[in-house]
């Protein structure tokens, strides 16, 4: 199969740097790329949604060539690549993940993985972020992230993307074999009310709390993403950085006048 081929690759996550996620994108994107650059975070960064460093110094640490570890968040690590890294020979594309765990409906807000591919649309490069659902006391199947992103990138490339689209990509909690398609979706919708909280105390009896998702979603249209990873289908969310509610506008103009 002739692949679309880029220039160069940008991969981000919020895993971490040494994230098994990460090494699956690196293996998607050399499909893709003459050149595949990392600039990771260099510890786990999971929930931390648009957070830029601005009360701490950022530090890069090399890894590897075209390989660097930021100590700061995914929004850190797309400023000091486009900034700095790579300052002269910008990405054409950055995928970001793959994300142990799904991003679904409201999660976006708090993903540290979507906001990686966020953050890189305001820079002006498209994005998609790659997220792998997975089961509760199952093993990540990687493998359908694996096997299925080479062929929707095929597919999102055959063209140039708009430097101000971000994708937001979700595989199924199933087997590569068992995916039954690939779908464009919608946000579902998944409420933040549901979180629970879970307290304990510490070995001298401080409390401390975890927080919970209900991943459950409840009822959802038969296009948001939620419905279609039910369906054991690959989602595919456009997402853009304007959150304007235009729908919104003339009550406000009216309240406003």
């Amino acid at each position: 199969m002739n692949r679309p081929r880029l220039n160069r690759i940008l991969l981000v996550n919020d895993d971490g740097i040494d994230a098994e996620g990460l090494q699956v994108s690196y293996e998607i994107a050399s499909e893709f790329a003459d050149e595949v650059w990392v600039v990771a975070p260099q510890a786990d960064q999971s929930g931390m949604s648009h957070a830029l460093s601005l009360q701490l110094p950022i530090r890069v640490v090399p890894y590897g060539p075209r390989r660097f570890a930021v100590v700061g968040t995914p929004s850190d690590c797309i400023v000091m690549a486009v900034r700095l890294i790579m300052k002269d020979n910008l990405p054409d594309l950055v995928i970001s993940g793959v994300n142990r765990g799904a991003n679904l409906a409201d999660d976006i807000a708090y993903s540290g993985t979507v906001s990686g591919a966020m953050t890189a649309i305001l820079c002006g490069i498209p994005a998609v972020a790659l997220s792998q659902a997975y089961r509760k006391n199952a093993d990540t199947p990687w493998d359908t992230a694996r096997m299925h992103a080479g062929a929707l990138l095929n597919k999102l490339l055959a063209a140039p993307l708009p430097p101000d689209l971000c994708l937001n990509v979700n595989f199924p909690a199933i087997d590569a074999a068992e995916v039954t398609g690939i779908r464009p979706t919608r946000q579902g919708r998944r409420s933040i009310r549901a979180i629970g909280i879970d307290p304990r105390d510490d070995l001298r009896g401080k409390p401390y709390y975890w927080l919970n998702f209900d991943r459950a979603g409840g009822e959802q249209d038969e296009d948001s993403d939620i419905a279609a990873l039910r369906a054991g289908a690959v989602s595919v969310t456009p997402l853009r950085a304007d959150r304007t509610n235009d729908a919104a506008m003339p009550l406000v103009a009216e309240r406003l006048g």
